[in-house]
């Protein structure tokens, strides 16, 4: 609509010129650096693209040699997000609903101090302790749930399996799904958890119907940030998981697929010319199914905006 004949502009003070600008300029800046990445991997992949199935590493081909990396690689970050997820948000429930101010305020502490520990901690803690503490549970999927192709044996006698590595980068997750979780769930209009309240909803009720609606949005988020960690995870993955190559959906077995963030920082340091050109490719594919997994987030977090607002 024209503004009328003598109608003063707005004043723009020179803070707000230097904000817009500023923040104009960083957006611009990350779809450089982003833009960047992408024309990197693109060009030091493509020897490994073009090259005949002979020369790359393996003798089958890159798809036969980055294929069970992908699959290894989706399949730790889905158990993980699998086991994480309602956890993180059972936690994130109990911080905000249920727990003395005190104790919530503590354990939110806790929690986010997980976030604070280097991967490689984690990665020792679960082939020290955990593995060896899973092999008679592994043994039990084993004897009586064996009939299921995701526990179907042998087990692996370490308890270096991929459910192992599955479950440590679930506890790596976990803070960050929690976290944005919890402030979500603190952002609930009063108003909302108060008028279920009084039409006599329990406290379950309520959150079921005022507090879980209002947060999806924040905890689909955090579940797919989480999951993006889960996908690039490196030194935890590699210390846990024993490797012998393949696809294979047992989970329990010492015969585990890599991922690809592990294999690359395993193979790396021996490699030279077509077989670091294939690594890159490798991490090529990482990078496309990151931007992809991050690119359904944000269409399912405005789908979910939209319809709310439509209602």
């Amino acid at each position: 609509m024209p503004s009328e004949p003598g109608a003063a502009k707005p004043v723009r003070r020179p803070g707000d010129r230097i904000f817009a600008g500023s923040a104009k300029a960083s957006g611009i800046l990350i779809l450089v650096i982003l833009a960047g990445v992408a024309a990197f991997l693109v060009a030091e992949a493509l020897p490994a693209l073009t090259a005949p199935a002979e020369d790359v590493p393996g003798g089958e081909g890159l798809t036969r040699y980055i294929g069970p990396l992908v699959f290894g690689t989706l399949l730790s970050a889905v158990i993980a997000l699998v086991v994480a997820t309602p956890l993180a948000v059972a936690i994130a429930l109990f911080i905000t609903h249920y727990a003395p101010r005190r104790l919530a305020q503590g354990l939110g502490y806790v929690v986010d101090l997980l976030a604070a520990i280097p991967s490689i901690v984690y990665g020792f803690w679960g082939i020290a302790w955990l593995a060896p503490k899973l092999v008679p549970f592994y043994q039990w999927l084993e004897d009586d749930l064996g009939f299921i192709p995701l526990f179907a044996g042998p087990t692996s006698s370490t308890g270096r399996t991929m459910l192992t590595a599955g479950l440590v980068l679930a506890i790596m997750i976990l803070p960050i799904i929690s976290a944005l979780s919890r402030e979500v769930f603190t952002q609930v209009p009063a108003l909302h958890k108060e008028a279920a309240l009084a039409l006599g909803a329990t406290r379950w009720e309520m959150i079921k119907i005022a507090v879980l609606p209002y947060g999806k949005s924040g905890i689909i988020g955090g579940a797919m940030l989480g999951l993006g960690r889960a996908l690039g995870e490196t030194m935890a993955v590699a210390l846990v998981l024993s490797v012998s190559g393949g696809i294979t959906f047992n989970l329990i077995t010492s015969g585990n697929p890599s991922t690809v963030a592990a294999n690359i920082a395993l193979e790396f340091p021996e490699s030279s010319g077509l077989d670091v050109n294939t690594l890159i490719a490798s991490g090529l594919a990482l990078f496309l199914i990151t931007l992809a997994v991050n690119m359904l987030a944000r269409w399912i977090v405005n789908r979910r905006a939209d319809f709310s607002g439509a209602n």
